[in-house]
């Protein structure tokens, strides 16, 4: 708090506290129901704990041991002995699944996946037909994608299904046979086929094109093999969940709503975020899925687990997120996506009806001291819906307050109502922070995301501006204090806010953003060239073709960069391979060159994003400093220049 006693603002929360890495995290149940997994700090990273179901985490053992990065995403495994991780190198994203031995916890981890530089594994699962094996899909050849089958204890590795077309993708059945193949066609349409049991391919049915731009998702074979569950527009503008039969490639439609889109997030990182469709671990049956609303809507789908969800509603007055369960499906863990309070993780046995709650992941956090997140609409100004979420400071009168718009990547992603540590953070510091899901954003229909085609650095920024009028005509914010903040294709979009529209923003930060569209795609790892047909291709140009080139450059920051004019800071990891230290390199090197002052924080031990706690610290540190010198936030040297002067600004 202020030295004012009329002050009603929550005090400062410290940024080492803010960024510090969750008390606990990614919870899990093991197969057998007898453990809980988690992810908690060890040796100053993330690194993954197991204790037993009744016990506390200080009974807990850390089963990783890293020091050099925070582990993510982990996997039980058939046998009780050995639990699974996936692990890069300082963020290249050259992951690797590792082994950890839980008779032997403080073994060093096993590389199950010694690989070259440039490949990686992007998926694990189980293999119920044959125990103790795990199927793992990774580039051994640099530009395909093939499954192994891996025995978990021995490492022994077997080719399991080699594929030869990049732009395919063969889905297996619980047994491991191949029954599903979609790819996409050169018009940029995914084809779904039937693969028999003699290996003959048919084809069922052709689905969209630049209506999905991160191809067909889910694409999930059901847990009697018979059928695919997709996303699929079919003749509408809602994204449904349906299933294609094997036989006949009919349709049927099994989980819809009307007015929303599934929710495809999940897909970005399976295990961390809720999924798009929740399965029953041991069988596979579907039990719910999940759609875009104001608050995230989960459309039940098995009348049992209807049972255990009313239960589960009864824990929190947040939304179901991550669900985990024991092979009986008795015992659950269940975390809660709530606006203010991050990371609550219940247990629930459906048989005893016992509930208890298991951890908070930020427990030092007060959620009343948070900021609630208000669902917001207005018209684009050619009349396409926007939505969007307003997070205002608590404690001040929302009239005339400094606004950070805050501009999500992807593009092809969305802003949904839950715990942000960007948002909450810039709150706490005293800004209204306005979100908006600009055309080209997913989870608002096929014509919301179809009508981006071409409009990089343009009908896209409108929106942005659009939305930032909005604010002002409502009175929430003062037009003379607007910064823009956002990463990766949101730090494009503030480069584009400081070009396009250079009187629009009083300060910027470019977190790993796009300078160069043109540049950005040709340095893109060479596998991903061919999965960009619907998504970089279709909707801004390929850089090969010189006229698209041309059109690309033109929407491209440095190419504008003699119009910047407003206080920039950008943030780059080095070792990024999505959006490479080029692009902030070059767009500073020319501000420099011209005499504009910028700030530049590159970290050499960092991807494409910050993860590691100390590197979070710097930029939030830096963006605390910029936002407050020309914004007029809330800051503690601000703060504690006030109680000094005795309550006057000096």
């Amino acid at each position: 708090m202020t030295g004012d006693p009329t002050d009603q603002r929550p005090a400062l929360i410290d940024i080492d506290t803010f960024f510090a890495d969750p008390e606990f995290a990614n919870p899990s149940m093991s197969p057998d129901g007898t453990r809980i997994a988690y992810l908690a700090p060890h040796r100053g990273r993330r690194n993954v704990w197991v204790r037993g179901i009744d016990a506390t985490h200080d009974d807990a053992v850390p089963v990783t041991h890293d020091t050099r990065r925070g582990i993510t995403t982990y996997h039980w495994t058939d046998d009780p002995r050995w639990l699974l991780y996936l692990q890069d190198t300082d963020g290249n994203e050259d992951w690797h699944l590792f082994r950890v031995d839980l008779d032997d916890p403080a073994a060093p981890a096993v590389d199950l996946t010694p690989l070259d530089p440039g490949s990686r594994v992007v998926g694990a699962e189980d293999l119920p037909s044959k125990p103790g094996s795990v199927l793992v899909t990774m580039n051994r050849r640099p530009l395909f994608f093939d499954i192994f089958r891996i025995d978990v204890a021995t490492g022994e590795t077997t080719l399991h299904l080699e594929q030869d077309d990049p732009t395919a993708t063969v889905l297996l059945d619980r047994a491991g046979a191949p029954v599903f193949r979609t790819a996409l066609t050169a018009d940029g349409a995914v084809e779904v086929a039937a693969i028999d049991p003699t290996g003959a391919i048919r084809s069922l049915r052709r689905l969209g094109g630049a209506e999905h731009p991160m191809s067909i998702h889910p694409q999930q074979v059901t847990a009697d093999g018979k059928g695919l569950l997709v996303g699929s527009f079919q003749d509408g503008d809602d994204l449904r969940l349906v299933r294609i039969d094997h036989e006949t490639g009919e349709d049927t439609v099994v989980a819809a709503v009307d007015g929303h889109d599934l929710d495809l997030s999940g897909m970005m990182l399976p295990g961390v975020l809720p999924p798009p469709v929740h399965t029953h671990r041991r069988t596979g049956e579907i039990l719910a899925a999940r759609f875009v609303a104001d608050r995230p809507h989960i459309e039940i789908l098995d009348p049992h687990f209807a049972e255990i969800h009313a239960q589960l509603q009864k824990l929190s007055d947040g939304v179901l997120g991550t669900l985990s369960c024991d092979d009986s499906g008795q015992r659950w863990i269940a975390t809660f996506v709530h606006d203010r309070d991050p990371g609550v993780t219940w247990f629930y046995d459906n048989t005893t009806g016992e509930a208890r709650l298991l951890f908070r992941s930020f427990p030092d956090r007060d959620p009343d001291t948070m900021a609630p997140m208000q669902p917001v609409g207005f018209p684009a100004r050619d009349g396409l819906p926007l939505h969007g979420y307003l997070t205002l400071p608590v404690g001040v009168e929302p009239r005339d307050l400094p606004l950070v718009l805050v501009v999500h990547g992807g593009p092809w992603y969305h802003d949904s109502w839950g715990y942000s540590n960007d948002v909450q953070f810039l709150a706490n510091r005293g800004y209204a922070v306005l979100q908006v899901n600009f055309r080209g954003s997913l989870g608002h229909g096929k014509r919301h995301v179809t009508a981006a085609i071409g409009e990089f650095a343009g009908a896209m920024h409108d929106d942005l501006i659009d939305a930032v009028d909005w604010a002002v005509a409502e009175g929430y914010a003062d037009p003379a204090r607007i910064g823009i903040y956002g990463g990766s294709y949101g730090g494009y979009a503030a480069l584009v806010g400081v070009t396009v529209t250079p009187d629009r923003f009083a300060a910027a930060v470019d977190y790993v953003g796009i300078s160069d569209l043109a540049n950005f795609l040709r340095t893109l790892p060479p596998f991903t060239r061919a999965y960009s047909v619907n998504n970089w291709y279709r909707y801004v140009g390929d850089p090969a073709i010189p006229e698209q080139e041309a059109d690309m450059l033109a929407r491209s920051p440095i190419t504008m960069v003699d119009e910047i004019r407003t206080p920039l800071l950008v943030a780059q990891g080095a070792n990024d391979v999505r959006v490479v230290r080029a692009e902030s390199d070059n767009i500073v090197a020319r501000l420099r060159e011209r005499g504009v002052p910028v700030e530049y924080l590159v970290a050499e031990d960092e991807g494409h994003g910050f993860d590691n706690p100390e590197n979070q610290v710097l930029l939030y540190r830096a963006i605390e400093q910029h936002f407050a010198r020309h914004l007029g936030g809330r800051s503690p040297e601000q703060e504690s220049a006030v109680t000094a002067t005795g309550g006057a600004t000096p």
